[in-house]
């Protein structure tokens, strides 16, 4: 039998993470804990690294000369960036999982730190930043409509935020080489969206794309050509997947780059000074890449040699010869890599938690089966690295979204629950992104319904293959996943003999009617793709896992944070109501500073330890201590 991982292994904060190599090349920047919140740390590089074994940390980076920029002292940092002058570090942070996003900055000549974005209630968006203005940075803010997102520009030498463009009603913007905000993104009645575009900041706005409802999930622009005449779009309209494609601004004429009959183009590699497109990935069960620049071929296959994985480019200087590499990887720590174009020669930087290799990890394996109408459904399977294959107690792990999907890679949930014993099943049901809009599509006003015949199934595949205990499965998830668990337990408690719901909805008029102001533009999708509170109201509560609470004969664990701006705490309170009058048994923990999900690493460790000893109560599995 493997020894138990740690949860704070596996759930605590990362030892390091999210390298970002500044624009000269010269520093390093991550995320690390100090004091036990997740900060930004920097340290100086040589600009060619050395090659060695992925040991220790190296790549000629100075680790003793490392010194932590920021000083967060609650939530941690996620998100950051430099700004192209070198001398400016950005960075997002919220306050107790509200989502109003405010942007902070450091200045590493003077260490002064600044929030650059000081308004209660609004949401601040990143838009754009660009080589050839260091200085300036695009930023969205819903300050005058909580709508709406206008844009403004940054002034990082004076801190002047400078309004640009008044929102008429755009869902996004896009920016061009310039930094001249050209493309917007305007939603329609039906769901649809027109792309819009512009020649200047002066010209008038006209519509260059109509992307029907059907195509909204499976399209996205990507970037506007270095001489500003062509848009490259991640675009399904016309065709079953989601391809590359270049349209002429001026004509309208598309060009089609890459495109995959299985699957959506998932990613795009940009040259920085060119803006052609040079590697796109397409995600299926594992990445594959097509390249579409000759003189990065090499590079691609240098950097495929250094590791098993599936490589991501994470961060490059602005001269673009150094590449940061992150590699996708199953069984082990993710590692991050430094890759000297020049000499092709790529250094281990380091590994996100070296202690997980003190561990047997489980590969993550790819399964498909046929749903009960037909339509086929990947996912991945993670079983105990030590024992049967047989006859195991099995967690459904239902992704959220539900427009999204699982991958292949490192997934901390589906280590533990392996480690611990179980089965771990992940399903990319109906409504998933990723393969092609007809499956996302096929998830339309499907939730408890098909989508959660899918899951359904999906059991019934892993025990019709020996691999399931009937009798012991159990539904898990966060936000649609949470959703899911709370259908399975009402809609099918047959099927499972416990649901632990992570900030799911219970009620999804109610759900839909207390979106974030910022998701007005797009309400038609919900409309569309869940149901209208306003026409659908009987329709929307007989999918509303509320309208058969007095169903549930299964034990649930129930976890919500109190700041949770897409699901409402009143989302687990009405379902927790209904437990108490029925008299079901179920926990409830609810967590008074976070939001939509646990970002602070005492909250995960005390959810995880309460769902590990709860899934061993009711499946049998092992439990630290």
């Amino acid at each position: 039998m493997v020894e138990l991982i740690p949860r704070k292994v596996l759930f605590g904060n990362p030892e390091r993470v999210s390298p970002r190599l500044s624009p000269d090349g010269t520093r390093l920047a991550w995320i690390a804990p100090k004091d036990g919140v997740l900060n930004v740390w920097l340290a100086p590089v040589s600009v060619a690294p050395v090659s060695v074994a992925p040991v220790r940390p190296q790549a000629g980076v100075d680790w003793d000369k490392a010194e932590v920029v920021t000083d967060d002292t609650d939530r941690g940092i996620r998100t950051f960036a430099w700004a192209h002058d070198n001398k400016h570090l950005l960075y997002l942070q919220d306050t107790g999982g509200d989502e109003n996003w405010r942007l902070h900055d450091v200045d590493l000549t003077t260490m002064a730190r600044r929030d650059l974005t000081p308004f209660d209630g609004v949401r601040t968006q990143i838009v754009a930043m660009e080589r050839d203005f260091p200085t300036d940075v695009l930023v969205g803010l819903n300050k005058d409509n909580p709508q709406l997102h206008d844009v403004y520009r940054l002034d990082l030498n004076t801190g002047e935020l400078t309004r640009e463009i008044v929102n008429p009603g755009f869902l996004a913007w896009l920016a061009d080489s310039r930094l001249v905000v050209r493309g917007a993104f305007a939603p329609q009645p039906d769901g649809g969206i027109v792309v819009m575009v512009r020649d200047g900041a002066d010209d008038d706005w006209r519509e260059l794309l109509t992307i029907p409802a059907e195509d909204a999930l499976t399209t996205d622009p990507v970037a506007f050509s270095a001489d500003g005449r062509s848009l490259l779009m991640v675009s399904s309209v016309g065709e079953e997947t989601a391809r590359l494609i270049r349209i002429d601004l001026a004509t309208g004429a598309q060009e089609v780059l890459a495109a995959d009959p299985e699957a959506d183009v998932s990613g795009v590699h940009i040259d920085p000074d060119t803006k052609e497109p040079q590697i796109v990935v397409v995600l299926k069960d594992r990445s594959e890449y097509i390249v579409l620049d000759p003189s990065v071929a090499d590079d691609l296959a240098a950097i495929q040699a250094l590791h098993h994985g599936d490589p991501n480019i994470v961060s490059a200087d602005d001269a673009d010869a150094t590449w940061l590499i992150a590699f996708t990887n199953d069984s082990g720590p993710i590692p991050f890599f430094a890759y000297d174009r020049a000499t092709r020669q790529g250094s281990f930087l380091f590994e996100h938690q070296p202690a997980l290799s003190q561990y047997t990890l489980a590969p993550m394996e790819p399964f498909s089966f046929t749903a009960r109408d037909g339509l086929v459904i990947h996912g991945y399977a993670t079983f105990p690295p030590d024992g049967p294959r047989a006859g195991l107690p099995t967690v459904l792990n239902v992704h959220g979204g539900p427009w999204a999907r699982d991958a292949w890679g490192y997934d901390a949930e589906a280590q533990w629950l392996a480690n611990r014993g179980y089965l771990s099943i992940q399903v990319n049901f109906r409504g998933s992104t990723g393969y092609g809009k007809a499956f996302v599509n096929a998830g339309d006003r499907q939730w408890g319904a098909k989508m959660q015949d899918d899951l359904t199934d999906a059991v019934a595949h892993a025990v019709a293959e020996g691999w399931a205990d009937q009798k012991r499965v159990a539904i898990y998830g966060g936000s649609y996943g949470g959703y899911a668990a709370l259908a399975g337990a009402t809609f099918t408690p047959e099927v499972y003999c416990c649901a632990v719901d992570i900030v799911g909805p219970s009620n999804l008029k109610t759900l839909i009617e207390t979106v974030p102001p910022y998701w007005a533009p797009m309400i038609a999708q919900f409309h569309r793709r869940v149901g209208n509170p306003e026409k659908d109201v009987d329709f929307l509560w007989s999918r509303s896992p509320l309208s058969r609470a007095d169903q549930i004969s299964i034990p649930l664990l129930i976890a919500q944070g109190a700041n949770d701006p897409r699901v409402k705490q009143a989302e687990s309170e009405q379902i927790v109501a209904a437990l108490i009058d029925a008299g079901i048994d179920h926990e409830y923990m609810l967590f008074p500073d976070e939001g939509h999900g646990f970002a602070k690493p005492e909250n995960r460790m005390a959810f995880y330890t309460a769902a590990e000893k709860f899934l061993a109560r009711h499946l049998g599995g092992r439990a630290e201590d």
